[in-house]
């Protein structure tokens, strides 16, 4: 028993510890059976007492989702209920609004057909007036075409230059200052002459400016037109210019410059544009070439002169009353003072005659207290004494 069995963990185990090792482990075997047996068998009474406590949860709930279907229904019941009466209220609500609608559309159909007969007249009127411009539009163009036919003539053409500067003189100074057609010392007769205020000489204005070279040069088509045509614009305006300064340019008469009226705008846009050598030309000869919103800018200042003129002239016969009224006054006040002599020597004359009648008065108490001898029948004056009458009365 004592041999040795076996080695283990570098022990040597014996026969007999091996059997009573052997013992012990088949005894905590039998125990560890006993064990498990009473534990499964505790397992299985938990387990069928886990499957109770499952069935008892699982008929509450069953019975809390009866009782919450049954308050589902009952909330299902009264929401049906609420529904149908929402619903009836919508569809008055919906019913009103509808009626309320159809009497605003009816109302915008009604306004919008009021509108649109207003806008239809409204559109009338203008129609009218457009037929009235229209008709205006045609009186002018064969007005414009009437026009083309006196700028075609070189007579008319003159005459309308004429008349359209007559226009402006007329309409910026008084008609004694400005002559038409007047007559020269040397014969020559000048469109328009105009005398300021202050200068006796005249300001000569011409109104015969060439329009057949500017009318040649806007028809030309070709460039040895337009140049052929610039020479001859060159050619006509300068002789006029010369013309201007040989005829009107009298000293002691006239002016030292005058004035060439151009009666276009565009004409005399297009003379400044591209014939600059003619304008240096003009202001060498002291010809100043105008067009109508020029001339009528020298006419205002013109205007001016001759009122600042009018003002002096005014201001010198202002002067000369204001002069002959200090007169008056000076006058008056010499007289004043004579007459305040005259009423202080009344006074004086006046205090004198009041002295003597108080005097007088004072005489005359005393002559009424004097008393008469009656027994004597002599007075009682001393003149009666043989007393002088002068010496008495003093």
């Amino acid at each position: 028993m004592k041999e040795i069995a076996f080695i283990l963990l570098e022990r040597p185990v014996t026969w007999a510890e091996a059997a009573l090792g052997f013992a012990a482990l088949s005894l905590l075997l039998l125990v560890l059976v006993v064990v498990s047996s009473w534990r499964g068998g505790r397992g299985r009474a938990i387990e069928v007492a886990m499957a109770a406590e499952r069935a008892r949860e699982m008929d509450d709930k069953v019975a809390e989702m009866n009782r919450l279907q049954a308050e589902l229904t009952g909330r299902m019941q009264s929401m049906a209920e609420i529904l149908s009466t929402r619903q009836g209220d919508l569809a008055r609500l919906v019913a009103d609004r509808m009626d309320g609608l159809s009497h605003k559309v009816g109302q915008g159909l009604e306004q919008n057909v009021r509108q649109t007969n207003e806008s239809l007249g409204k559109l009338q009127e203008r129609l009218a007036v457009i037929d009235s411009a229209q008709k205006n539009l045609t009186d002018l163009t064969s007005e414009v075409v009437t026009l083309k036919d006196v700028l075609s003539n070189k007579q008319a053409r003159g005459a309308y230059g004429q008349g359209r500067m007559e226009a402006i003189i007329r309409d910026g100074l008084p008609s004694a200052f400005f002559t038409f057609q007047p007559t020269l010392s040397n014969r020559n007769r000048p469109d328009c002459l105009v005398t300021l205020p202050g200068d006796g000489r005249g300001l000569v204005i011409d109104a015969k400016f060439p329009l057949e070279s500017f009318t040649m040069l806007r028809e030309s088509r070709s460039e040895e037109m337009r140049k052929a045509a610039g020479v001859r614009v060159r050619g006509d305006v300068g002789q006029h210019i010369k013309d201007i300064a040989e005829r009107y340019f009298l000293p002691g008469e006239t002016q030292d410059m005058a004035l060439l009226f151009v009666p276009s705008e565009s004409i005399y846009a297009d003379l400044h544009e591209h014939f600059d050598d003619v304008i240096q030309k003009a202001h060498r000869a002291r010809v100043m070439i105008v067009s109508p919103s020029l001339l009528a800018l020298a006419i205002q200042l013109m205007q001016s002169l001759v009122r600042d003129a009018r003002m002096r002239e005014e201001a010198q016969v202002i002067q000369t009353e204001v002069g002959k009224l200090l007169a008056d006054v000076k006058r008056l006040g010499d007289r004043a003072e004579k007459l305040d002599q005259h009423f202080r020597q009344a006074q004086e004359d006046v205090a004198g005659i009041r002295t003597s009648a108080g005097k007088v008065t004072s005489r005359a108490d005393k002559i009424g207290a004097l008393e008469f001898d009656d027994a004597k029948g002599e007075p009682a004056l001393p003149f009666a004494k043989g007393l002088p009458l002068k010496a008495a009365a003093e």
